[in-house]
């Protein structure tokens, strides 16, 4: 894992402008208002699912170092709370989504940016790979 690369793509997702429909691009997606960037992949290739769970929360727990000296620490946000609320609320995206990937993530006002920035390891879809994510997103967390 590169902390610096990851740091500068973070930093990048902060000004990238948005588009105006959900799209994919090579390591991530974008829609309105949010851009989500996958940091790291398991592809499959990580043993157990739970080894590969317990690798990507240390590297989320090495961005989240430097990410929290320059943006403060936080409570991290609870992926579980949202998702029980979207069954009697409208949540906006990427929260709704994030809440279906994700089971906690850090989460900073980007200051100076407009943006909220989350850094979380999406192992909810047992189907699919672990991921170390990063979101940009000008959507207010729920």
């Amino acid at each position: 894992m590169n902390i610096a690369r990851h740091i500068a793509l973070i930093d990048e997702l902060c000004f990238r402008p948005f588009t105006a429909e959900r799209s994919a691009w090579r390591g991530g997606e974008s829609g309105p208002g949010y851009h989500v960037a996958v940091l790291e992949r398991s592809h499959g290739d990580c043993g157990s699912r739970a080894s590969a769970v317990e690798q990507f929360e240390k590297y989320r727990d090495a961005l989240h170092e430097p990410l929290a000296a320059r943006w403060g620490e936080k409570p991290p946000w609870n992926g579980q709370t949202t998702l029980l609320r979207t069954a009697d609320e409208e949540i906006p995206e990427p929260w709704a989504l994030l809440s279906e990937r994700v089971r906690v993530a850090y989460v900073w006002e980007a200051v100076g940016t407009g943006r909220w920035v989350v850094l979380a390891v999406a192992d909810r879809d047992e189907d699919d790979d672990v991921k170390l994510i990063a979101v940009a997103t000008e959507t207010d967390p729920p």
